[in-house]
């Protein structure tokens, strides 16, 4: 088995519920406010402030319920990080569909993401503390993320959009890394007058990010002559 293919087991263990049947629509929809508390919870409190009465309060399911769904915290904290990994990603490929050439998918995608980010800004807070909680599930988070972008890349470079000489998976990992640093400057860290954080990125930061990444990405003259 590949290891694509044990993520994927993974995240199918965790779509289950605690007891190993199949969820029903209902069953879906409680796993759903869950994880949704879930998310809310650890990002105000982290990790190991968080319990699994703080959960289910927020979302205003039963204790025992809980444990339909979720064999303890580490388990919902766990599931927490594939979902918003299955989400943010999905919000990159949505955001990028149609795009006419990788460059502009490359600035659509990474519209998606910090749209993402500023509307859940938990993902930074859970992903960072999943490095210590659960430090295989952190990997499962970035390696799907650079998996898609790597293979992106390369049908890029194969078409002639991107820069032949760049090395796709490290390529991947860094642009990567930009936007999640990128994202946690000028949207985590980010407040106005009243200590709101940012709506959306701003526009000039974004435009400057992009620009880099054009420059950085684009084929050289060599490979156009």
């Amino acid at each position: 088995m590949s290891m694509s293919d044990e993520l994927v087991d993974r995240e199918e263990e965790l779509v289950s519920s605690a007891t190993g049947r199949p969820l029903t629509k209902r069953g879906e929809a409680t796993r759903r406010r869950l994880l949704e508390a879930a998310e809310l919870v650890f990002a105000e409190q982290g990790y190991h402030e968080a319990s699994i009465v703080k959960i289910t309060e927020r979302a205003g399911i039963g204790l025992g319920t809980f444990y339909l769904y979720f064999d303890s915290k580490q388990t919902i904290f766990e599931a927490l990080v594939l979902d918003l990994n299955r989400r943010v990603r999905h919000s990159m490929s949505e955001a990028m569909a149609g795009a006419s050439g990788r460059l502009e998918a490359e600035r659509a995608g990474f519209a998606g993401f910090f749209r993402f980010t500023a509307e859940h800004p938990a993902l930074y807070r859970v992903v960072r503390e999943a490095e210590f909680v659960s430090p295989e599930v952190l990997r499962t988070h970035y390696t799907r993320i650079v998996e898609g972008y790597e293979a992106g890349l390369r049908a890029a470079q194969a078409a002639g959009d991107v820069d032949r000489a760049l090395d796709p998976e490290t390529t991947a990992w860094a642009l990567m890394g930009m936007g999640e640093l990128i994202g946690m400057r000028f949207l985590l860290w980010e407040r106005d007058a009243d200590g709101k954080p940012p709506a959306q990125l701003d526009p000039v930061v974004f435009a400057g990010m992009t620009r880099f990444i054009d420059n950085a990405l684009a084929p050289r003259a060599a490979e156009t002559e």
